[in-house]
């Protein structure tokens, strides 16, 4: 068994204890302050499952999730030792212990169960929320510790404006691509602009013609560069003409023409 295995049976073991220790002195509690067996025994078996379910989510966080958690030893070289993570998780164990040897001379049962159960809780409470917070708080002005985390902070920092300008360069690359592709797509696009201005102001009685050509074009731009060809070519099409009403009506035609055409939709060009 690894040490790692060790702290982490002895951590489930001083807790269920902890917990059968708190259990017992609330109804040792519950019973000198006057209620009746049945009506703790009742009252402890409708929080039975909550306890049970606490428990439960504890015991999966220490052994899948937090329980994996370590410390930077560098930074905390007490916390971290075996010894001291040995006495951290056996404290409960060792409260009991110590409840033990200080009732041995006690004559009745409920005192002696009592003593341990008190021991338990007081030298839990003392290890857990006092002596550790405190060891905790010396570490962090050890000089060696604060340096470290420094260190270590600086480090992090560093990664993180890395791993920014690496996101921003990629950025910056992908617009220029873009940039460039909308250049190009510019020259190849503005015989088909000019084009499909000409047929848009055509006054003809039949005019079918003119859609299959404008059909067609609008079809060359989406094989030449998508759905943002064909934005491109409408957009240098309407361009062409300086009234806001013919531009406005010419937008909407192609958008009419153009519907259905690779990715393109008329609702979501209006």
């Amino acid at each position: 068994m690894t040490t790692r295995q060790a702290l982490r049976l002895t951590h489930v073991v001083s807790t269920i204890w902890f917990m059968a220790c708190i259990g017992y002195i609330l109804v040792l509690a519950l019973h000198q302050a006057g209620f009746r067996w049945w009506f703790i025994f009742s009252l402890s078996g409708h929080s039975a499952l909550l306890v049970f379910l606490l428990v439960s989510l504890y015991l999966f966080a220490l052994f899948r999730g937090v329980g994996e958690a370590q410390q930077i030893e560098r930074e905390h070289p007490l916390t971290t030792t075996s010894y001291y993570m040995g006495f951290y998780v056996a404290a409960p164990l060792i409260g009991g212990l110590a409840g033990t040897l200080g009732m041995s001379d006690a004559a009745r049962s409920p005192d002696f169960l009592l003593g341990i159960a008190m021991g338990t809780l007081g030298t839990t409470f003392v290890v857990w929320v006092v002596v550790d917070p405190i060891a905790g708080l010396v570490e962090v002005f050890l000089p060696a510790s604060r340096k470290h985390r420094l260190e270590r902070l600086a480090e992090a920092e560093a990664q993180r404006r890395t791993r920014q300008e690496k996101r921003e360069q990629l950025l910056a690359e992908a617009f220029a691509r873009e940039e460039q592709e909308r250049q190009r797509w510019h020259q190849h696009l503005r015989p088909s602009a000019e084009r499909l201005a000409c047929l848009l102001q055509s006054d003809v009685a039949d005019d079918s013609g003119i859609e299959r050509e404008a059909v067609s074009i609008g079809a060359d731009a989406w094989r030449l560069g998508g759905l943002g060809c064909m934005r491109q070519l409408r957009d240098m099409t309407v361009a062409l003409d300086e009234d806001p009403e013919v531009r406005a009506a010419a937008a909407d035609r192609l958008s009419s023409l153009w519907d259905g055409i690779g990715d393109w939709r008329r609702p979501a060009f209006h």
